[in-house]
């Protein structure tokens, strides 16, 4: 795991997961602790040569080792939270 520090100041943990052969999430966890709701993701994609094979997957470690800095800020800019807002529609539960 790195740490990233976006344009607003906040300090975050990146990791990689569910690599593919071509792709793979990068995640931006937020410093409250793991499992907020304000995590992000991007999916990093590969134009290597394993992105043309099915059989083959990215490594984690190789992935997480091309994230420079401008790549970090590219795939921020374009990310997208975790987690969904909450519904603004009542609930059954709460139509008592």
């Amino acid at each position: 795991m790195k740490t990233w520090r976006s344009p607003d100041g906040i300090n975050w943990a990146v990791e990689v997961d569910l690599a593919g052969s071509s792709n793979a999430m990068v995640i931006f966890r937020h410093p409250d602790g793991r499992g907020t709701r304000l995590d992000r993701y991007n999916w990093y994609i590969s134009n290597g040569p394993e992105a043309r094979s099915v059989t083959s997957h990215l490594s984690k470690v190789k992935v997480m080792e091309t994230l420079d800095e401008a790549a970090l800020a590219k795939l921020y800019r374009r990310s997208m939270k975790i987690s969904r807002p909450d519904s603004l529609l009542p609930t059954s539960a709460s139509n008592g």
